[in-house]
């Protein structure tokens, strides 16, 4: 088991009439990712309500702030169980018997625009074996050939972009991976979270966007810029892609200053805590 600890500062200052906020900063509790302890603390608006999403256990907090700063601390504390599987054996799922709720992750969306890759997905995997290497084979296309580039990017960059400029950042390489994959009839869907093992020359500690593919009966992990082991990530919001799992929606005329994230592993084998490795066996954190 992997306990993790991390914690999120974020600042805004509302410059005009009461704005409004929808964040997505809390842990999700699955029945693989345990919520230990957590704490948030929200200045001067007191604790707002939190009510989470009875599909994807993503957590929300809504709010409105008067004029003024705005400061938000959330800690946590998390213990995740991976359910592990031996890679080779999963298979993908015929769209005929996928279940109801997975479809949603199927289809185009905003910033994955799979109706326009299907010629180059047939092209790229068509001829593969169907299964969990595919989507394996999907994510390292991505990893090779997108350059992971600081600041490369904006709101609007699509997986269409980013194929083009083939540079981005993580949420543009999970975006044209969850293109592929249903380009290729693989639902595949975003995940934003905290990672823990990044390279420290890739800067400091950010929210981190991955993928999950449905294989199997399950959701599985990937992680297309291959910066962390994928059971360094804790899982915060999912969706079909950025625009469903933004950390924070604003309405309103804010400025803000980059959010302050952290992020330890527990080292203690005596207590059953290990720190994230890397692995070839299939992860999943969600069924």
């Amino acid at each position: 088991m992997v306990r993790m600890s991390f914690s999120i500062h974020l600042y805004y200052r509302i410059t005009d009439q009461p704005a409004d906020f929808i964040f997505n900063i809390h842990a999700a509790q699955t029945p693989s990712q345990v919520v230990v302890s957590e704490n948030l603390q929200v200045s001067p608006c007191g604790a707002p309500a939190i009510e989470a999403d009875p599909v994807t256990e993503s957590r929300f907090i809504r709010l409105r702030a008067d004029e003024g700063d705005l400061f938000v601390r959330y800690e946590a504390v998390v213990d995740i169980a991976h359910h592990v599987d031996d890679a080779s054996r999963l298979y993908e799922v015929p769209v005929a018997r996928l279940p109801l709720p997975v479809l949603p992750y199927l289809y185009p969306s905003r910033y994955c625009q799979s109706d326009r890759l299907y010629a180059l997905a047939n092209d790229e995997f068509g001829h593969l074996l169907r299964g969990y290497s595919r989507v394996q084979a999907i994510n390292d296309w991505v990893q090779e050939r997108t350059r992971f580039t600081s600041g490369s990017s904006n709101s609007s960059t699509s997986a269409i972009d980013t194929i083009e400029s083939r540079i981005g950042v993580c949420r543009d390489f999970a975006h044209l991976m969850i293109a592929l994959c249903r380009a290729s009839n693989i639902p595949a869907r975003f995940v934003t979270g905290i990672d823990y093992g990044a390279d420290p020359a890739l800067g400091p500690t950010d929210f981190h966007a991955y993928v999950e593919a449905w294989l199997g009966n399950r959701w599985y992990l990937f992680d297309p810029t291959g910066a962390v082991p994928r059971a360094g990530l804790v899982r915060i919001g999912t969706g079909r892609d950025a625009a469903d799992a933004s950390f924070a929606t604003i309405f309103g005329s804010v400025t803000s200053n980059a959010p302050l994230i952290s992020i330890h592993a527990l080292d203690d084998p005596a207590t059953g805590h290990t720190l994230p490795q890397r692995t070839a066996e299939a992860l999943s954190t969600h069924g």
